[in-house]
């Protein structure tokens, strides 16, 4: 695609985080079952069941446009999990693999993040609102999912990895 628009860009952001949203339901069942803290898992789970929701509201954006979002792939979020992945392969103590597994899945909850707020400002620009509320929702889920693993690891997880 040639990006010599603010619609073709916005359309290359949404294919990446398609792609990345897509990567990432197939990579965090691997993460839940490295994670021993059962809180963690949880934590993890949750965020599996948010990503389903968010491609959901990614099909309902591509739906508003002309374009599929197939035919993409994120390089940024497949680094990302060829990162997170090769800690899972590390003989690790299980308390300090939970805090590997918090430190990857921050990575890519950043990288979330700036992908939701980017695509999500280029809607508005667009005057698609209703697609830009529906950014704004997953971006809203990435950001909650990324305290909850702040708080986790602050309060209980980077402390047992230091024993």
């Amino acid at each position: 695609m040639n990006l010599d628009s603010l619609t073709k860009l916005y359309v290359h952001e949404l294919k990446d985080l398609y792609s990345a949203e897509k990567q990432l339901v197939e990579a965090l069942p691997k993460m839940i079952t490295a994670a021993s803290n059962k809180d963690l898992k949880k934590a993890l789970k949750d965020h599996l069941a948010a990503t389903r929701r968010q491609v959901q509201r990614l099909d309902k954006v591509f739906a508003r446009t002309e374009y599929s979002p197939r035919g993409h792939k994120c390089e940024g979020m497949e680094g990302l999990i060829k990162e997170g992945a090769s800690i899972l392969k590390e003989d690790s103590d299980p308390d300090v693999l939970d805090a590997a597994i918090i430190a990857a899945a921050q990575r890519v909850e950043h990288y979330e993040m700036a992908g939701y707020g980017v695509a999500r400002t280029y809607a508005e620009k667009l005057g698609d609102y209703k697609s830009a509320d529906l950014l704004q929702e997953s971006l809203e889920e990435e950001a909650q999912a990324d305290r909850l693993l702040s708080r986790l690891a602050e309060r209980t997880i980077n402390f047992q990895a230091m024993v």
